[in-house]
């Protein structure tokens, strides 16, 4: 009689059964070896990428930050896995989820930040005499020519960035980018001359 060699796999704490992938996963997670990171999307990457789009409403790039970090939290922290409290599968989901809540709280402090920014360029751009005009130029010198007609067109004309993007024929994201580092670039040349 042939006898099939199984490992019978261990059960966690909360009567559910730990798979062979699990423990292996597991194991190389607390040995920190590299394998880890590729087993570890095999198995749970469609998962964790669900969540966090999910959570989140971002662009490719943060997306992908906040996928990484996931990544690293789980890599990180694989210690406070406790397989008698819940399954690696549920573990790996609660870290999934609050990366991306992290990220959703950061987005909205950025946007935050951002319309606060806007307001004080719509202000500087609402007033058109002479002098305030000089400042202005001052104001947009670290732009570039581009960046400058952008800002005039969305600031100055009262364009909207839907308008602007099928002017350009570029993606209404990009208008938003090219300003948002646009406000960034005046920011710093105003904090830069207040520290002087």
């Amino acid at each position: 009689m042939n006898r099939i060699n199984r490992q019978v796999p261990s059960k966690t704490g909360t009567g559910c059964i730990m798979q062979d992938h699990d423990q292996k996963l597991i194991t190389l997670l607390h040995n920190q070896n590299e394998e880890a990171i590729a087993l570890l999307i095999q198995q749970y990457g469609g998962l964790i990428k669900s969540i966090i789009r999910k959570q989140l409403t971002v662009e490719d790039q943060d997306f992908e930050e906040c996928l990484d970090d996931t990544i690293l939290a789980i890599w990180q922290n694989i210690g406070a896995y406790d397989p008698a409290k819940n399954t690696l599968k549920h573990w790996v989901a609660a870290v999934a989820k609050y990366k991306a809540i992290d990220y959703q709280r950061k987005q909205i402090r950025q946007r935050q930040r951002e319309q606060s920014y806007g307001k004080l360029t719509d202000e500087l751009f609402s007033q058109q005499d002479a002098r305030e005009q000089a400042d202005l130029e001052e104001l947009l010198a670290p732009l570039s020519a581009e960046e400058q007609k952008l800002f005039r067109q969305y600031y100055g004309n009262g364009q909207s960035s839907k308008e602007i993007a099928a002017q350009w024929n570029v993606r209404e994201s990009w208008i938003h980018n090219k300003l948002s580092r646009g406000r960034k670039k005046i920011r710093h040349m105003l904090i830069s001359r207040s520290e002087v």
